[in-house]
């Protein structure tokens, strides 16, 4: 099969290896489409913490069943599916309460023996394989994954009805977050960037507000009066040096921050505007499968505008553009697909 390798960094390859073995608890599914991710971009360039090339690279998937192991009972051949791309212990604290993400030996694709999802074929076990409604097409079982994490970040911030929030960062992350908020009854969703095609698709997608901050020194104030004061949860999804004193500011006595960014390097921030007000700032690690699950419901009922998150769908020959113009903010890109058809 071909499969797509970061081989080094900034060095993408498409390489023909050997479809994978299944075990009887594995389904092997014939891949669609897959995403570049945010922190697929981390190992393209080197910088992720614990995925390094070479590797087959992703964790985003939609596809259909191609065979399944004898104890697999829930999918069958021909089935439409998306994958939970991580696996845990199962026999920690964490997965025994239902956290597979804090698993202390969590792997994911890319890690362990466990190949990536840009390829032509995938193998995941039983436990994080999704069947697809046949309502829904393989562009948004791809988003699953990414809309997951919006999921759980809503949830740990407990976004509801009234909320008030602001979104730091108009990546697919941020974007999809802020649409999971909106979907949760949140009546402000305050969306921040530095780059207005990525603005102009957070008010496609239902943002409230957008702002583009770009040289702007006073742009705290100018959210805080334009959405109508503070905000009670602001989820950072953009891991730039003090955005977390950035995040502070915009929010309420008591409120959550969210960080759902991947970060490099230390961030500094004033202490005194945490504890003086009871601030939270609660840190937000992948998802679970009640997540999935959620997530796999919004998008089967239409809850989230995905088309103008979706600016490239590409066959895996171009791979490596792809990953040039994500990481480059380049050609207008938000969501790039990767497509194996």
């Amino acid at each position: 099969m071909k499969a797509v390798y970061i081989q080094d960094a900034y060095q993408v390859e498409v390489q023909e290896v050997e479809v994978p073995k299944l075990t009887d608890q594995d389904v092997l599914i014939e891949v669609k489409i897959a995403g570049i991710c945010g922190s697929d971009i981390h190992t393209y360039k080197g910088l992720h913490p614990f995925r390094k090339p070479p590797v087959i690279i992703g964790h985003e998937i939609s596809g259909v069943v191609k065979e399944v192991g004898k104890d697999v009972t829930h999918v069958k051949v021909g089935d439409n599916v998306t994958v939970e791309p991580q696996i845990g212990c199962g026999e920690c604290v964490y997965c025994r309460d239902g956290q597979v993400n804090l698993c202390t030996n969590r792997t994911a694709p890319g890690l362990n023996g466990w190949f990536g999802t840009m390829a032509e074929y995938f193998v995941a076990p039983k436990e994080t394989v999704f069947l697809l409604p046949d309502t829904m097409d393989h562009v948004q079982g791809v988003l699953v994954e990414p809309l997951a994490v919006g999921v759980h970040a809503i949830r740990k911030g407990q976004i509801g009805v009234g909320s008030r929030v602001a979104i730091l960062g108009a990546g697919p992350i941020g974007l999809l977050a802020m649409a999971v908020a909106r979907a949760s009854g949140a009546t402000v969703t305050y969306v921040t960037d530095v780059l207005d095609y990525a603005l102009d698709a957070a008010k496609e997608m239902g943002a409230s507000h957008t702002k583009n901050i770009r040289d702007n020194a006073s742009w705290h104030e100018e959210a805080i009066n334009e959405s109508g004061g503070l905000f009670d949860v602001v989820l950072i999804a953009a891991g730039i040096p003090g955005i977390i004193d950035d995040s502070l500011k915009l929010l309420r006595k008591g409120g959550k921050v969210i960080t759902i960014a991947m970060f490099n390097g230390t961030q500094t921030f004033d202490i005194h505007n945490l504890q003086n007000q009871e601030k939270e700032i609660i840190g937000c690690m992948t998802y679970n499968s009640v997540d999935t699950e959620t997530a796999i419901e919004l998008l089967n009922t239409n809850q989230i505008i995905i088309e103008p998150l979706i600016s490239h769908q590409l066959h895996m020959d171009q791979a490596g553009y792809g990953f040039q113009i994500v990481d480059k903010k380049q050609d207008n890109s938000l969501k790039v697909l990767v497509s194996f058809e």
